[in-house]
C-alpha cells in the first residue's frame, strides 16, 4: 500500500456513497491548485489522465 492509498481509502469512507458531476470535481481541483500552488503539476496530470480513461492506448499503435 501506498502511503497514499490512506488518503484515498478515507475519501472512499467518508464520501464514498455520494455522487458528483465532474464539473463538481473540476471545480474542487481548482480550487486545491488554488490553495496549493506546488500541486498545479500533479492536479493536472490526475485530471488528464481521467479524461483521458476512455482513450485508445497509444502503445497500440
Amino acid at each position: 500500500m501506498y502511503f497514499t492509498d490512506r488518503g484515498i481509502e478515507e475519501l472512499e469512507k467518508r464520501r464514498g456513497e455520494e455522487e458528483i458531476t465532474f464539473e463538481w470535481l473540476a471545480e474542487q481541483l481548482r480550487t486545491f491548485v488554488d490553495l496549493n500552488p506546488d500541486f498545479e503539476v500533479p492536479v493536472e496530470r490526475l485530471a488528464t489522465w481521467l479524461a483521458r480513461l476512455d482513450d485508445e492506448d497509444d502503445d497500440e499503435e
